[in-house]
């Protein structure tokens, strides 16, 4: 996936420099910023979070709270190019594009398309994995740190299936994960009975993933993250970053609606508000909005015992310390256009049919913004100037990744070896 011909950026196990810097701006309060600026405070550096709200209440807010250690599959996977016109028509679908959208969308759904080619996704799915594989370990050392161990479960997870031609339509998937060897083990009829009771029995086909985890509040890990972050010496600052200050050799301040920050180096993690920012820094990447939704059920009557991924439908019902979360489904409308939460109650009304004797009572609704990239792997990049660092575009995934992407950034600044093949991650790779 890296374009060999483009330089290269310093490179990873080099002596850390004299000039090293002392003081890192990281932009961005969500999931990715925070275990960005607690990766780069271990490292004994002084960190700014500057965010225009405060941490986790944006997009990481509402998620589906899975740390997806054996993710592999990209969202574009092969034979998409036959599914653009249903996502057009079926605005409740579980990939749909919202026509007003489309004119804007075209040359990122170009590059979209372009990225489920066969052998494109067979190494997407090679820089995913070795993303997956590190995931939870790096969030374990950060939550152990920050004493909240117990917010993490490692009960895996659960794909299943009402039917044969869903169970079917899963294959391609499977395989691509077989090739990564990532653990599953194959469920039938009654063995789905046993191990989740809470589900309607007509589910026929499942596959457990013990490598998934999860936790049990995701907004409230970004919180205990960021408060454990301060503790340490850390600074959270609640400005709307409108660009830099930049001197011959990169940005030496981040400006502010309420003024001006001097830094040594900046991360930029602001999720779907990272591409106006990047391009200030000397690079131009393809990045979209997948917008989520979810719905939460406080008082549920029925809770699985595990995150469950509903193939048939599309989303994902994880049990919380709050209640019962419906979650998933993905639509292409960028930024501005305001909400369909048709496709939350739709969430609801699939959720009905999965649990029998479900609750509704005191439900919400939610929507949020995922930074997309057209080929789903996440911008882990140092830059055109040495001071500057990329960290976002992880779409549905900035939960799963937000840990291993702080520690991979950390190293970065240092200039220290990752032990990634970073090429796939870069700002500057080939769209």
């Amino acid at each position: 996936m890296a374009n060999e011909s483009q330089p290269m950026f310093r490179s990873a196990g080099a002596a850390r420099p004299a000039n090293a810097p002392r003081h890192v701006g990281v932009i961005g309060a969500g999931i990715v910023g925070i275990c960005c600026a607690l990766y780069l405070q271990r490292d004994g550096l002084r960190v700014t979070v500057i965010d225009r709200g405060p941490p986790g209440e944006g997009t990481s807010k509402g998620n589906a709270a899975i740390i997806a250690g054996a993710s592999c599959e990209p969202v574009a996977m092969p034979g998409i190019v036959w599914r653009v016109p249903g996502m057009l028509m079926d605005p409740l679908g579980p990939l749909a594009i919202r026509w007003s959208y489309l004119p804007q969308l075209a040359p990122w759904l170009l590059k979209f398309v372009a990225a489920s080619a066969p052998s494109r996704v067979e190494l997407i799915s090679k820089a995913l994995r070795a993303l997956s594989l590190e995931a939870v370990p790096a969030f374990k050392t950060l939550m152990r740190e920050a004493g909240i161990m117990d917010m993490l479960r490692e009960d895996g997870w659960l794909s299943v299936y009402r039917s044969d031609k869903s169970f079917a339509g899963a294959q391609h998937e499977l395989e691509l994960s077989r090739q990564n060897n990532v653990k599953m083990e194959i469920l039938g009829q009654h063995e789905l009975r046993q191990m989740e009771p809470t589900l309607a029995p007509d589910f026929k086909h499942g596959v457990l993933y013990p490598e998934h985890a999860h936790t049990v509040n995701n907004f409230r890990l970004v919180q205990e993250l960021a408060r454990h972050f301060v503790n340490r010496g850390g600074r959270v600052v609640q400005e709307e970053v409108l660009g830099f200050r930049k001197g011959p050799d990169g940005p030496t301040h981040i400006l502010t609606g309420a003024g001006e920050h001097a830094i040594d180096a900046v991360v930029l993690a602001a999720g779907a508000w990272s591409k106006r920012l990047t391009k200030m820094l000397g690079h131009r990447v393809p990045l979209d909005t997948e917008r989520g939704y979810h719905v939460m059920l406080p008082n549920p009557a029925v809770m699985p015992r595990r995150p469950i991924h509903i193939g048939d439908y599309g989303f994902v019902a994880t049990p919380l310390e709050h209640g019962l979360r419906f979650a998933g489904t993905v639509e292409l409308g960028g930024l501005d256009l305001p909400p369909n939460y048709d496709r939350a109650r739709v969430l609801l009304e699939r959720g009905r049919t999965v649990f029998p004797g479900l609750k509704e009572e005191g439900k919400t609704e939610w929507m949020g913004f995922r930074p997309s990239v057209p080929d789903s792997v996440p911008v882990i990049s140092g830059g055109h100037f040495d001071n500057c660092f990329f960290a976002y575009g992880h779409g549905h995934l900035g939960l799963t990744y937000g840990a291993i992407t702080g520690r991979l950034i950390a190293d970065l600044v240092a200039n220290r070896a990752t032990g990634f093949d970073m090429g796939p991650y870069r700002v500057d790779r080939r769209w």
